[in-house]
């Protein structure tokens, strides 16, 4: 179980029961007869991995301390490491899920089942990037679970989670369906189900099971203060995984899709200067030099409001879906540029081993003293190092519309509202030809990563 750590925390010991509504609704899930229904069907997994010695001298010093000082050294003898977690079994002829990282870098796997028969199982394939393993036990009378719809879950439904917390096999733990799709920020591709199950580790790989006892999640990761858990777990959803299995079981790795972009939250301020009607969408804030998203036409400042026409609400959104597009596939691409819905077609291709200003409210010229910063051109050092043709680099800020943008000292501005700057002269003409009260996107290179920022620009009687 891989735990999330965050900053002190104070424990309290509580008791307490469900409200009225909350209550009758955990009453009628029967847990105790999906719990005696899906059992057989849950199993335990050691793997051990041997450990390289590290304490060995290497042969030119063994040698060096034979011939001069007559010691002879002994190789230290690898020792033995054991990871614990859960698994389930997804099909009668023996393929098992877990977790990537409860097997990862193990020398044997061991899978224990319920009816307590241990079996040595073959790992058929991994993917790190979803952290799912599918593994592969010879065994006869075996059950396989029922696959669920995560789609049709909801926030609020019952659900139930079986697994080996700290080494207790089988115990069961219930909560509720906290939230959906959620975006972790190590793992693009997984749209996580949040739950409140008590979820601690040797839960790992484990199944999260719905009200009607079908698998509609793998138990993968929890957030913690204290390193046990508070309250918040998450699941990978069945779907994602079973994708995964299929691609493992046929080619015993993982093609997934590939855009190459770095994106980025709309802001409220960012959909203001994009014109869009609310903050939603992917902005695009870099587009890779002969990237599937260079052929496809994006552009940076792009706004990806749909994909294969499925909406992109948040950013997360965009890479999860061209994580499950089919490699190879051409797909819809709806973006919003210049104000202007724009049609494209992108074709997918497997990962490589490893705008303009809101219309016009007013005629006043925005008043440059109030955006409280100081710039400079590049010089050719940094032009070299940062890989740019020119910029304005920000020397200083203060209080004003810069702050509140975001810019820090620092960023190098490479772009106002889509126009290329090149020196800080050319920054300052180009914010003089925009409207005042005009909130304009601004691309900014931070330590090598272009970002966008939202520039509010005040009205020179705005100080007065």
């Amino acid at each position: 179980m891989r735990l999330r750590q965050h900053g002190l925390v104070l424990l309290l010991s509580l008791s307490f029961g469900l409200a009225g509504g909350a209550s009758t609704a955990m009453a009628a899930t029967d847990f105790a007869a999906i719990v005696e229904a899906t059992s057989p069907s849950v199993v335990n997994i050691s793997a051990t991995s041997r450990s390289r010695p590290v304490n060995n001298v290497n042969e030119e010093f063994q040698e060096l301390l034979r011939r001069f000082y007559g010691i002879e050294t002994q190789p230290e003898s690898p020792r033995a490491r054991q990871s614990f977690g859960s698994g389930f079994i997804i099909s009668n002829e023996g393929y098992v899920l877990t977790n990537n990282h409860v097997i990862d870098g193990a020398d044997s796997v061991m899978v224990r089942l319920n009816d307590r028969r241990e079996i040595e199982a073959k790992v058929i394939g991994t993917d790190p990037r979803t952290d799912i393993a599918l593994l592969k036990i010879d065994a006869k009378s075996i059950n396989a679970v029922k696959i669920g719809d995560p789609s049709k879950l909801r926030v609020g439904e019952a659900v139930l989670a079986i697994g080996s917390p700290f080494g207790f096999d089988y115990s069961a733990t219930a909560g509720i369906v906290s939230a959906k799709s959620r975006a972790l920020p190590s793992e693009a591709y997984v749209p996580f189900i949040q739950t409140d199950v008590a979820i601690n580790p040797g839960n790992s790989g484990g199944p999260l099971f719905n009200a009607n006892g079908e698998v509609i999640g793998i138990n993968s990761q929890i957030y913690s203060r204290s390193g046990g858990f508070m309250g918040v777990s998450f699941a990978i959803p069945i779907d994602v995984a079973m994708e995964v299995v299929a691609q493992l079981q046929d080619q015993g790795k993982v093609n997934r899709g590939y855009l190459g972009v770095a994106i980025q939250e709309v802001t409220k301020n960012l959909a203001d200067a994009y014109g869009l009607s609310r903050p939603a969408g992917a902005l695009i804030a870099n587009v890779e030099p002969g990237s599937p998203a260079d052929k496809a036409g994006l552009k940076q400042g792009d706004v990806v409001v749909r994909f294969d026409n499925k909406s992109i609400n948040l950013a997360a959104e965009l890479p999860q879906a061209i994580g499950r597009a089919t490699v190879g596939e051409s797909y819809d691409l709806n973006i919003v540029r210049d104000r202007k819905p724009v049609l494209l077609k992108v074709k997918i291709e497997p990962i490589p081993e490893e705008a303009v200003p809101v219309a016009e409210t007013t005629t006043k010229t925005p008043d440059l003293s109030r955006l409280g910063m100081t710039l400079r051109d590049l010089q050719a050092p940094e032009k070299a190092r940062l890989k740019l043709e020119g910029g304005a680099l920000v020397t200083r800020v203060v209080a004003g519309s810069g702050a509140d943008s975001g810019l820090v000292v620092g960023d190098v501005i490479t772009r106002v509202a889509n126009k290329p700057i090149n020196t800080a002269r050319e920054f300052v003409a180009e914010v003089r030809k925009l409207s005042a009260n005009a909130t304009v996107p601004i691309t900014v290179n931070r330590r090598g990563t272009n970002i966008i920022l939202a520039l509010k620009l005040e009205p020179e009687d705005a100080a007065r």
